[in-house]
């Protein structure tokens, strides 16, 4: 695959719209005093598709606080659209993050009455009616909390049923649930809705799974949820696709330096995302069922995802790469691939 990379022009018709939390994280460093940093999964997301060159659409709003002004400053400077511009008086949301020895971010939220959950199913559906060549729409992590089930499982039901590519990343943060029963089941109906799924083998444990081999765990998933496509995320150890039909594996021979993983998860889906665009393999011809991909085209996916993945971890904090960033380090380093 080649393409050439740079932000979506003004113009440029939206592609993907996203959905969910948008924060500042507050990251421990060694000597005790916190660094704010920019995040939340979904606004991760949207600015990673935008800067792998997908005019993305980030759907949330963002409050009139300094950190909301910061998170809307930095869509701005990577080229999402953002769909309120209006900013609303609530706070903007929080999260303690403390890193291990390993790099692995333990996260503590704080978002009751904050800025990014003021929306409706409503005003979702209208925004994305908007925008008559919109392919995908994607959600998950802090999105999938029980208490806004009311807004964000009838959007997705809705966007479903208008031929758009669903995609859910489950993403799971138990520890800050406070019905864990409730959450599981929300992110279940979820899941129910996507054609893509993406999630971890943390979360498939933290899902109810707990086999020996965590790619049998993702087929029952995805035989269970009807998905079109699930990319399962193993760290280290690479990751899987897996289709109705087959499921290939692959890793990178030599593992990156590790400056932390916040936002590594977030790059490997715009990579994989933006790469079936590429192919063509993002848009439903019926809804619920993607194009079918062969494996050829599966091997290039996950390359692109992990490339993507690799950038973002040699990085402080979530910096997604350029689509022409990822391609280079997918061209000079070696994966391991295997079905």
């Amino acid at each position: 695959m080649s393409r050439s990379m740079s932000n979506p022009v003004p113009d440029h018709p939206v592609a993907v719209a996203v959905a969910g939390e948008a924060l500042i994280d507050l990251i421990a460093r060694p000597d005790g005093a916190y660094a704010s940093c920019l995040g939340g999964a979904s606004y991760n997301l949207a600015r990673a598709l935008a800067r792998q060159g997908l005019a993305s659409l980030y759907l949330n709003p963002l409050s009139a606080d300094r950190f909301g002004r910061a998170l809307a400053q930095q869509l701005d400077a990577d080229g999402v659209r953002w769909a309120r511009q209006q900013a609303v008086p609530q706070v903007t949301s929080l999260a303690v993050v403390s890193l291990d020895e390993s790099g692995h971010p333990d996260y503590a939220f704080y978002r009751d009455g904050v800025a990014d959950r003021q929306v409706s199913a409503d005003a979702l559906n209208r925004t994305c009616d908007q925008h008559p060549h919109l392919k995908m729409v994607c959600t998950g992590a802090l999105a999938l909390d029980p208490r806004d089930a009311d807004v964000y499982l009838p959007w997705l039901r809705v966007q479903r049923q208008a031929g758009r590519c669903v995609v859910v990343d489950a993403n799971l943060r138990p520890t800050v649930m406070r019905d864990l029963t409730a959450y599981r089941g929300n992110v279940e109906a979820a899941l129910a809705q996507a054609d893509v799924i993406k999630l971890s083998d943390e979360d498939l444990l933290h899902l109810g799974w707990s086999g020996a081999d965590p790619v049998q765990g993702g087929r029952q998933l995805l035989q269970r949820c009807g998905a079109s496509l699930l990319a399962l995320t193993l760290g280290a150890d690479g990751a899987w696709l897996l289709t109705p039909d087959g499921q290939w594996h692959a890793r990178e021979a030599a593992a990156p330096l590790v400056v932390d993983t916040v936002g590594a998860g977030d790059s490997f889906l715009a990579g994989l995302l933006a790469a079936m665009v590429q192919l063509g393999a993002a848009q439903p011809s019926v809804p619920g069922r993607l194009p079918a991909l062969n494996a050829t085209n599966c091997e290039l996916l996950l390359r692109h995802a992990l490339a993507s993945a690799s950038f973002c971890v040699q990085q402080r904090g979530c910096v997604p790469p350029t689509w022409d960033q990822a391609a280079q380090w997918s061209r000079s380093h070696s994966v391991v691939t295997a079905r």
